[in-house]
């Protein structure tokens, strides 16, 4: 059950090169990402993705306005940060236990970031691990 909140609150999460930044108002449930209605963006199966935290939660989280702004990486990583940032929005919004159990029973990973960065580049190679072609004449 939603505690009644006045002030705004903001979450952010990474997912690789993906950051997603939410800010939470009471309102009457609507939620844009990037100043688009969420039914209008991207292809389904990443707004599925995206919104498994509300579809968890169900009716209990009605009545907040959710505005997100996600930028960077592929549309894969923009939702799953998206997901991530609206299942931490969520557990401190309520301020519930449950429902924290509920989003982690789902996906443990729901609520923690993702530590993965690019490897750097090292000598002898194209890349991180590949080594140059060796040549014996």
């Amino acid at each position: 059950m939603p505690v009644a909140r006045k002030l705004p609150l903001v979450v952010s999460s990474n997912i690789k090169t993906s950051i997603a930044r939410a800010v939470f108002k009471p309102g009457s449930g609507k939620i844009r990402i990037n100043m688009v209605p969420i039914e209008n963006w991207g292809y389904w199966p990443y707004r599925e993705i995206a919104l498994t935290p509300l579809k968890l939660v169900g009716d209990k989280f009605k009545e907040v306005d959710v505005t997100l702004n996600v930028k960077g990486g592929g549309i894969c990583s923009q939702a799953r940060a998206i997901m991530v940032t609206l299942a931490r929005g969520i557990v401190k919004w309520t301020r519930s236990k449950g429902v924290q159990n509920v989003l982690v029973g789902y996906d443990p990973h729901m609520l923690s970031g993702d530590p993965r960065r690019t490897e750097p580049k090292k000598f002898g190679g194209p890349g991180p691990r590949r080594r140059f072609q060796k040549s014996y004449r």
